[in-house]
């Protein structure tokens, strides 16, 4: 499975509550907004990137990405992100056979995430591949077959699934471990709280 074959798909569309609303993916770490930490981390490893994310799109033009909303109404939560991904990459990058997702929301993202997600599903031989750290599984970094798109779309309109467990629990899944120390690349911005130990773990990584 050759790295031009995966498109990534960032998911911005939560409505970030606990941060008092707005996007997440805007608001600085290091000096820079989060989003753009997670593009840079995550680009090299893919051949194109999509932003799922609702609203006027205008408000990233700064990114230079291709911006999906949601086509499903009602903020049905990540599978509708997992979706546009999915969707996208069907009409737009017809080459590639998956989508890597990954949330907006999390500065220290993997640079080897496509790698090891590819590892995974290939050497399981199985349908798609979930990333781990520290014992928690992370259902929205996955590596998805652009396959699933209709059988996905099913699943959220005809049946109401919501949860990314639900749904993929139906397909063989591998699981690709990464290491948590020092820090957990999958550390994600929810409060004003995890803001600030961003910023502390900003500084120390750059010590």
């Amino acid at each position: 499975m050759m790295a031009t074959e995966v498109v990534g798909a960032i998911l911005a569309g939560g409505l970030a509550r606990r941060m008092g609303g707005g996007d997440k993916g805007l608001v600085r770490v290091g000096g820079a907004p989060i989003l753009g930490h997670v593009i840079e981390r995550l680009a090299p490893q893919v051949d194109a990137v999509m932003l799922n994310a609702n609203g006027d799109p205008t408000r990233f033009a700064d990114f230079g990405l291709p911006v999906l909303a949601d086509s499903i109404q009602g903020y049905p939560g990540p599978l509708a992100g997992v979706l546009a991904g999915l969707e996208w990459t069907a009409a737009n990058r017809r080459q590639a056979r998956f989508v890597v997702t990954a949330a907006g929301d999390t500065p220290f993202l993997p640079r080897n995430l496509v790698a090891l997600l590819v590892g995974a599903a290939e050497g399981e031989r199985a349908d798609m591949a979930v990333a781990a750290s520290g014992g928690r599984s992370h259902p929205v970094f996955a590596l998805w077959p652009v396959a699933l798109a209709e059988p996905l779309r099913r699943a959220i309109v005809g049946e109401e699934i919501r949860k990314v467990d639900t749904f993929t629990a139906r397909y063989r899944v591998a699981t690709a471990m990464f290491d948590d120390q020092p820090i957990d690349p999958f550390f994600n911005i929810n409060t004003p709280e995890d803001l600030a130990e961003a910023e502390r773990l900003w500084e120390r990584g750059r010590s």
